[in-house]
């Protein structure tokens, strides 16, 4: 005897793709109608023209002059001249917006330091917690007198990258992101390159820092020795001051010509596509943050290293459980012979 079947309820299913559909569609509508809008009013002059578009596009090495200090000398008009012309440029602008919206922001978030913190208080310090744990995890205990100045680099350098994502900077003539800028980066590097060898000498003393690189212990073993050692101190010494360019050079190549891509690609298709090429520019500005703050902090780390540590520091070794096996020796050459 067969039993019958309640009949399963009709449309609920039906009805919820349907709805989906709807919403599917709706959205699609939506994006053409602010394409086209966009398009009307936002197109900028030579569209859809792609080469007029692109030369639009095509920003100026040198920032825009916002206050001229000195109005009689003439202004530079080539990035590959270096003149001294006093003058406030858009990029200027830019570090100041970002610095104050720093100091506003931790001035609001830590007016009221508490055991149990509130929302503003806990965000900032989980912020501080990530770059400090990532700096400890570069340098370990040595790291944490630099914490301070490597979660600064972070913030500032992330924030200054960001500046054309969250205030339209490259579009604004006065505002401009402060590393595409090349003074900007140079800027920093040279901060970089003056804290790496002030704490040199600091931590070593003149006579131990300086050793590091014109090292004559050497002849001690004989004549042989002696010019090697020299002779690589003094390629360590000249490398030390090609840091700074290559810092400063990273950091400007990568913001300025994601500057333009940006620019270009919402120049030419106007809405909604450059959206995945933004995330992209984001995350590539963040990591060149964390980037020139770890070469920073590995430089200033390498500098207070004192040359008897480098010659008589010893991998650390691990053993078993059992404490007869040197985990060392299964990962050095010759070590188990």
């Amino acid at each position: 005897m067969t039993e019958a079947r309640t009949p399963a309820p009709v449309g609920r299913g039906g009805r919820t793709g349907m709805s989906r559909n709807r919403k599917l569609g709706l959205a699609i509508l939506a994006l053409i109608v602010v394409d086209i809008l966009a398009v009307v009013f936002m197109a900028p002059a030579g569209f859809p023209d792609p080469k007029s578009t692109i030369l639009q596009n095509l920003e100026a090495v040198p920032p825009t002059v916002v206050w001229d200090l000195a109005p009689g000398s003439p202004t530079p008009t080539s990035a590959l001249v270096i003149e001294f012309h006093p003058s406030i440029t858009s990029s200027i602008v830019a570090a100041w917006i970002v610095i104050a919206v720093l100091l506003l922001v931790f001035a609001i978030g830590l007016r009221r330091l508490s055991l149990v913190p509130g929302r503003a208080q806990n965000a900032l310090e989980m912020v501080y917690e990530f770059f400090a744990g990532f700096a400890e995890g570069l340098g370990g205990e040595r790291a944490r007198p630099y914490i301070g100045i490597f979660v600064g680099l972070c913030l500032f350098i992330t924030l200054t990258d960001w500046t054309d994502l969250l205030i339209f900077g490259d579009k604004v003539s006065a505002i401009r992101t402060p590393t595409s800028d090349i003074n900007t980066t140079l800027g920093l590097a040279l901060f970089s390159f003056v804290l790496t060898h002030v704490e040199g000498f600091r931590r070593l003393g003149p006579r131990a820092y300086l050793g590091k690189f014109f090292n004559f212990g050497g002849f001690r073993r004989g004549p042989a020795d002696g010019l090697i050692d020299l002779y690589v101190g003094l390629i360590e010494f000249l490398l030390e001051f090609f840091k700074p360019v290559t810092l400063a050079f990273r950091l400007f190549g990568n913001l300025y010509g994601g500057g333009i891509m940006l620019g270009v690609f919402t120049a030419l298709v106007i809405a909604f596509v450059p959206v995945p090429f933004i995330g992209l520019e984001a995350l590539i500005g963040a990591i060149q943050a964390l980037i020139f703050a770890s070469l920073t902090l590995m430089y200033v780390l390498t500098a207070i290293e004192s040359h008897h540590e480098e010659e008589h520091s010893e991998p650390a070794r691990a053993t078993s459980p059992a404490g007869d096996v040197d985990a060392h020796a299964a990962v050095t050459p010759g070590a188990a012979g």
